[in-house]
């Protein structure tokens, strides 16, 4: 069977990686154009295209696939996998041939762009990957299969990559199931179904009226993405690990403690990890306050 798999992002990389590997014969690779990254603004093509490259697969790099249809009619293939491409594809691509979808919630729950954070940041219990036909209205197709994952306190990429090596390993069954005529297809509840969007960097605030482990759910959802931050003394400090413990400060405090970086919060207190100051480099936390331990006993600003 001749798979055409389109996607764009470190997902979609480790999706294919683990489709390549379970000996799935990808004939082509849709993926968006390479994009200026990093400081130096340098034109980078996404993982997703490294990883094709790299394995010898066709890549097709399109910035709407809606202005390429007679191309990619031309591309033989028996069906396509979708895990993270970040288009809408039009109706004429969904009529050519069977399109599935690699999506790491258990849907209807967390459709839309950023799955992964939210389950993280609302304290779910579990998740999962559902695969789905792709339908019109985004996240919205028929159920396939799913699969549940029970959280154990992952960041974000460290989920995003369990939940993607879980995708790939999904999608050689129902490979398997579609070449015996043994798929099914379930509907949706679409009144159950949310809807979530992008982060944006000023959902990275670290509010200290919230409960502590609010904000180590924040802390593991979104530090390695938009980044989290508080202000002390009109500084701007970035927060890349943390953890909620039990003892008791003031609100928005930082304890007297030249060993631990503590801040109070509404119930229980965060321990700050690893930090980073402006124009700094990450640091353990204890080394952030040998230099600078005059914050000790202070509360934070914006508090």
């Amino acid at each position: 069977m001749k798979v055409l798999f389109l996607g764009s992002s470190q997902f979609s990389a480790v999706v294919l990686n683990e489709m390549c590997k379970q000996g799935i014969n990808v004939v082509g690779v849709i993926t968006q154009p390479d994009r200026p990254c990093g400081r130096g603004h340098k034109t980078t093509p996404n993982n997703a295209k490294i990883l094709a490259q790299a394995k010898g697969i066709p890549c097709y790099c399109y910035d709407k696939m809606r202005n390429y249809q007679e191309e990619i009619e031309k591309l033989d293939f028996d069906v396509s996998v979708v895990a993270s491409y970040g288009q809408i594809l039009p109706k004429w691509f969904l009529d050519l041939k069977l399109c599935i979808n690699v999506h790491p919630s258990l849907l209807p729950l967390y459709r839309g762009a950023s799955p992964i954070q939210n389950a993280i940041l609302n304290g779910d219990k579990k998740t999962g990957v559902t695969i789905m036909k792709v339908a019109m209205e985004v996240d919205s197709g028929d159920i396939i299969l799913q699969r549940e994952y029970a959280l154990q306190g992952e960041y974000y990429l460290q989920l995003e990559n369990n939940l993607a090596l879980i995708g790939g390993e999904m999608v050689k069954e129902i490979l398997d199931s579609y070449e015996k005529g043994t798929m099914t297809f379930k509907a949706q509840d679409h009144t159950k179904a949310t809807v979530v969007q992008k982060f944006e960097k000023e959902d990275g605030f670290l509010d200290f009226s919230k409960t502590a482990k609010e904000l180590e759910n924040q802390v593991r959802a979104l530090a390695e993405t938009v980044g989290c931050y508080f202000f002390i003394n009109g500084e701007k400090l970035k927060v890349l690990k943390a953890k909620a413990i039990e003892e008791e400060f003031e609100e928005g405090k930082i304890a007297n403690n030249k060993k631990r970086f503590i801040i109070g919060t509404k119930e229980g207190s965060l321990e700050i990890e690893v930090c980073q100051a402006p124009s700094g480099k990450a640091v353990r936390a204890q080394d952030y306050l040998n230099g600078h331990n005059t914050i000790l006993g202070e509360k934070i600003d914006e508090c």
